[in-house]
């Protein structure tokens, strides 16, 4: 439905555009819900809790309200202004529900852009359940994953980037992940991406005055200056791509070495507490052990793999195969070697055997004084030489901890955003390669074609935030993931 209730689709004529700007089209088999009708849903977590909510947007939400809700004193929900807070009961055919509050928000005025009514009551599952009947009683219709923030957007209250950042908000693990999505949502990272249009937009202007004052050739500060700030915008900006999905994803950390080598020892210092058994005899891990950890804004498995060395049975054989392939699929290793001891041939063995690119090596005891010097290893780290740790003092740790984060966060560090969704990642992609090739083809006197190239870039970076045709299907994609009553 379009302004005015308009269908969107009669007559042949053209969709209407909501106040956000984006195309509405008619909902189609299997793609997008209707958006005029009323719907209800649990906006609070699952389980026991003093608080639950259960929400409902649409034309009819006051009417659904004055049937569910009976104020203590004064008026019936429909006749009160909006924004008022009013305690009363639930009741479900003539019975009390529970004691609660009803929140009220008027369109367009409210998360949805609808009328929206919110019921307060205790957070146990059989009063939200009893709740949420007697509204689906009054007509209204059960929520679709993420269907109040689809409202949202399709009524212009939200742009593509700050719906998809409220599920990053609800799903963040740790500060930097927050962060990031508290950035999406307040529109930031949509205001840098319309700076990267801007400059596109100026681009393509100052090539279509070209096709119609040819003789006066495209000033460089009308169209190599802006075409180089977009590209320089869209580097810096996938640069943040891997520290973002780490952020939200997480990172596998796996702890490799020689039995003995301090593996355990170290996970323990790491985390701050004893999760894993220490023993100073040989191959007491034969099977790995796992622990959450954060460090830099990046969420960690920390894995404690068996000991590499020649088996002497099949279960020790198959420990330290499994820890071999677990260091072969971690994001990023720790390779330990004991500083208390003489260097071995064992040692350099291992060593040999490990990718260095995604490996750290940490020589540990250092608390039992230092048996060899790091030059031993030192020759192939390409400028990361070994660090020294004591899991027992805490001397070294400090470092080794910056030294996983900038391994894993990498140019990311002190970036404002990481960028870490996908669907972002991919169009931003595209949006950078297309601009490229308008820049190369602009020098090569290729303005037709850096034309086309630079709208294919504009195309890209307006289906982020929405401000171009996006498909149903995207959008029940995008919206899929979200949890109910969101």
């Amino acid at each position: 439905m379009g302004r005015g209730g308009e269908d969107c689709t009669s007559g042949g004529r053209r969709p209407p555009y909501p106040p956000g700007g984006r195309e509405v089209r008619a909902w189609g088999v299997a793609t997008l819900p209707p958006s005029d009708d009323t719907i209800v849903a649990i906006a609070s977590a699952a389980g026991l809790g003093a608080i639950g909510v259960v929400r409902v947007s649409g034309p009819d939400a006051f009417s659904v309200a004055d049937a569910v809700f009976e104020p203590k004193r004064g008026a019936a929900p429909s006749t009160r202004p909006a924004g008022r807070v009013v305690y009363g009961a639930v009741v479900a055919a003539g019975a009390l529900v529970d004691e609660g509050l009803l929140l009220t928000f008027r369109a367009p005025r409210s998360y949805t852009g609808q009328d929206v009514v919110e019921l307060q009551t205790h957070g146990g599952a059989a009063v939200l359940r009893a709740t949420l009947d007697a509204c689906l009683a009054q007509g209204a219709r059960l929520a679709g994953p993420g269907e109040f923030t689809l409202r949202a957007y399709l009524a212009g209250r939200l742009d593509l980037v700050q719906a998809e950042s409220v599920m990053d908000v609800v799903e963040a693990q740790t500060d930097a992940a927050r962060r990031n999505a508290a950035f999406g949502l307040s529109g930031a990272l949509g205001k840098s991406l319309g700076e990267v249009q801007s400059d596109l937009l100026d681009a393509y202007a100052a090539i279509q005055a070209n096709f119609d004052y040819p003789d006066e050739g495209v000033p460089e500060h009308e169209l190599g200056a802006p075409l180089a700030r977009a590209a320089a915008s869209l580097r810096a900006m996938l640069a943040t791509a891997e520290a973002g999905r780490l952020s939200k994803q997480g990172a596998r950390l796996a702890l490799l070495g020689l039995p003995n080598a301090g593996k355990s020892s170290l996970l323990n210092a790491l985390l701050g507490y004893e999760r894993s058994l220490v023993s100073a005899t040989p191959g007491t891990t034969r099977d790995y052990l796992e622990a959450p950890l954060s460090l830099g804004g990046v969420p960690l498995v920390a894995i404690d793999t068996a000991g590499i060395r020649t088996a002497g049975d099949h279960i020790e054989a198959s420990g330290v195969e499994l820890a071999r392939r677990i260091g072969a699929q971690a994001d990023l290793r720790l390779l330990l070697l004991d500083g208390s001891a003489a260097i071995t041939d064992a040692d350099h063995e291992l060593l040999a055997s490990v990718d260095r690119e995604r490996t750290i090596v940490v020589v540990t005891k250092q608390d039992a004084g230092c048996a060899w010097q790091l030059e031993a290893v030192a020759p192939g780290q390409e400028g990361r030489p070994p660090l020294r740790v004591s899991a027992r003092t805490g001397a070294g740790l400090a470092e080794l901890k910056a030294a996983i984060v900038t391994e894993l966060v990498g140019a990311a560090q002190g970036a404002e955003v990481w960028i870490g969704n996908e669907r972002h990642v991919a169009a931003l992609t595209a949006a950078l390669a297309a601009t490229e090739r308008a820049a190369q083809q602009s020098e090569l006197g290729g303005h037709d074609l850096a034309a086309l190239d630079l709208q294919e870039a504009l195309q890209a970076l307006g289906a982020v935030t929405g401000r171009e045709s996006v498909t149903d299907e995207t959008l029940a994609s995008i919206f899929a993931r979200f949890c109910v009553g969101k």
